[in-house]
């Protein structure tokens, strides 16, 4: 593959070349393999326009809008395609879900002295369980204690019985909408359960309601998982706030003993630092001829790491996100990889047996060919399964070291991460005025929530996504990023302060003013629900303004896998002008296109935008904020 289809870092092109001098299998030559007719993005029509569906033995069928050909059931093209959709919705929505039970988990048994976590942020957990209803004025852990009862009693709530948490959080006109066009979720294993069976074969085969509920799954995901999470594990783990991070595949020196935690949940991660960060096991590196121990941020794991702790010589860095996987192993500087229950990639024992690390699952979820060792996440036991890991990775220091030649010499450089919602408030003088001053006098045009994934489609890892906010901070727009994408922006220099000479005039005053970079690193996928609140504030600060009406943008440059496409159908639920690429696969159902281009826009406000273009996409999403602003009189 030609390097600029590899990536748009050079540190991921430079391993590439070592990992095909290797031999080895790599998802860059997997992917053009996929491709047909000599292009590696070109898929089976019917594949590529969702009109195909093999969910029973009559199929697998094709479908074809313009013929009225339907599959043997007599379902359309388009609810053919919304119903894949769905699916593909309910596995993101359960995924979100399976971290945050997790997360409420950890925080029970923190609360009760039973992990080596505490609870960091106690006005937090105070403020949000006023906000949940919840008696906040007793000891920190019986808040904490009747939180999570909350909390995971309205995770069950009885379809029909209008979720307390949405109710708490959301919006008001929007919770009206979502009243009014039938779309207000219960509790969000209800709504996974009922998704689920309606996407059953005969079941329902009608793509308007099957989108309303894909819509009433997100928004039950958003408030239910994604805020929940999010801020629970502020509670545990501490409030993002603004500090400089090392950041790329130079972060890893072969000298030392590395473990990178890696996946979606931070748990083990932040365990093995606090351990890691006692002399005895620096000590216990040093005797195996390491010139310390590691722990290396990885992927989304990685985000949630990084955007709470600082760095120093234990917590060394990040890495990048989850397409340059191979390239972080092919490294040979990893000693163990940590897999949690998201982005660990199936061929990763045979890197494992190349370039001589440990991989261990550590998710009851995520599971290996070939590979038998685990360690399954008990909050109870995480700092006896921390240790663990940490002698796992000085256990194997002396082979690796001696049997594979490591890449040395790859780039790191700085990014300034750990924006959130308070941290943002605290760089304005703990109020949004600055901010929506700025917008209201044009200093700045708008705000886009960049939350995206990374793909080889149509581009090399992270150049679209990178395309995208360049453009969008040129012309005055500042971006939050999340996700994937925001890997994206750190590597990519987008979130260094240096940044700001690419911003436009009125961004670039705001960047000096308050000495930030124009991309602000707002965490990871699961940060969604957060901007979503800091959506919110906005809103109540201008007077009241309706969400769509807001000169708001939200965009998925990359967008690649199940977690991605439940995010954006919340954002058009919630109102947003969403921007997604690479084009979802529904091109061949017409009337979807058109309920999701266009005719969404009088149901819930939200707009679907897949130009493909970065320059045209951009200036579409400049449109829908102009407009925005003079229909505001700014």
């Amino acid at each position: 593959m030609e390097e600029d289809r590899i990536s748009y870092h050079d540190s991921v092109r430079t391993v590439y070349k070592r990992i095909k001098e290797d031999g080895m299998t790599n998802i860059w030559d997997r992917y053009e393999a996929q491709g047909m007719g000599g292009n590696p993005d070109r898929r089976c029509n019917f594949c590529q326009g969702g009109m195909r569906c093999d969910l029973c033995s009559n199929g697998p069928c094709r479908a074809d809008a313009a013929k009225d050909k339907r599959g043997v059931c007599g379902i359309t093209a388009d609810g053919m395609a919304m119903r894949m959709m769905l699916l593909r919705n309910v596995m993101g929505a359960s995924t979100y879900q399976y971290h945050t039970n997790q997360t409420i988990t950890t925080l029970r048994a923190t609360a009760k002295g039973e992990t080596p976590f505490k609870i960091t942020e106690e006005e937090k957990l105070r403020n949000f369980a006023g906000r949940m209803g919840v008696d906040n004025s007793g000891d920190v852990n019986d808040v904490a204690l009747q939180l999570c009862d909350f909390v995971e009693a309205d995770f069950t709530r009885e379809y029909g019985k209008p979720s307390k948490i949405v109710e708490m959080l959301a919006p008001k006109e929007r919770q009206e909408l979502w009243k009014n066009i039938g779309i207000f979720p219960g509790g969000i294993q209800t709504e996974i359960l009922r998704s689920t069976s309606s996407a059953l074969t005969n079941v329902d085969g009608n793509y308007v309601s099957l989108a309303l509920k894909a819509m009433k799954l997100g928004v039950a995901m958003a408030y239910q998982s994604q805020i929940v999470n999010e801020y629970c594990q502020d509670i545990i783990f501490g409030l993002p706030r603004p500090h400089k991070m090392r950041v790329d595949l130079g972060v890893l020196d072969p000298d030392y003993i590395n473990i990178l935690p890696n996946g979606h949940e931070p748990f083990l991660g932040f365990a093995m630092v606090q351990l890691a960060r006692k002399q005895e096991w620096q000590d216990k590196a040093k005797q195996v001829g390491a010139k310390g121990l590691r722990i290396i941020a990885n992927i989304e794991t990685g985000q949630e790491m990084i955007q709470r702790w600082e760095m120093d010589d234990v917590f060394y860095g990040f890495t990048g996100n989850w397409l340059m996987q191979e390239a972080v192993l092919a490294s040979g500087c990893v000693d163990v990889f940590v897999a949690d229950m998201n982005c660990s990639m199936p061929i990763d024992p045979m890197y494992a047996e190349n370039y001589k690390f440990k991989l261990i699952p550590v998710s009851d979820l995520i599971s290996f060919e070939g590979v038998s060792e685990r360690l399954d996440y008990i909050p109870e036991k995480a700092s006896e399964q921390a240790a663990q890991l940490l002698q796992m990775g000085i256990d194997n220091f002396k082979e690796r070291r001696e049997s594979v030649e490591p890449v040395t010499g790859l780039p790191f450089s700085e990014a300034v991460v750990g924006f959130s919602t308070e941290s943002i408030l605290e760089a304005f003088g703990g109020k949004l005025d600055p901010l929506l001053d700025a917008i209201k006098k044009g200093t700045l045009r708008g705000v886009a929530g960049l939350i995206s994934c990374t793909t080889l489609r149509d581009s090399g890892q992270d150049s679209h996504s990178i395309a995208v906010a360049k453009e969008l901070i040129k012309k005055d727009v500042i971006v939050l990023s999340m996700g994937c994408g925001n890997g994206a922006m750190q590597v990519g220099g987008l979130c260094s302060s240096e940044a700001k000479e690419l911003a436009g005039p009125g961004l670039k005053s705001i960047c000096e003013a308050l000495g930030i970079p124009p991309v602000l690193s707002y965490g990871t996928c699961t940060d969604t629900g957060r901007i979503a609140d800091l959506i919110a504030a906005v809103s109540a600060g201008l007077g009241g303004v309706p969400i769509p009406d807001l000169p708001i943008v939200a965009t998925a440059p990359e967008y690649m896998e199940q977690k991605a496409t439940i995010d954006a159908v919340f954002a058009l639920a919630l109102g947003l002008y969403t921007h997604v690429n690479p084009v979802p696969t529904v091109t061949g159902a017409p009337n979807l296109v058109k309920l999701l281009t266009e005719d969404c826009k009088n149901i819930t406000g939200g707009v679907l935008n897949v130009e493909t273009d970065a320059v045209k996409a951009v200036e579409l999403m400049l449109e829908h904020i102009e407009n925005n602003r003079k229909k505001l009189g700014i």
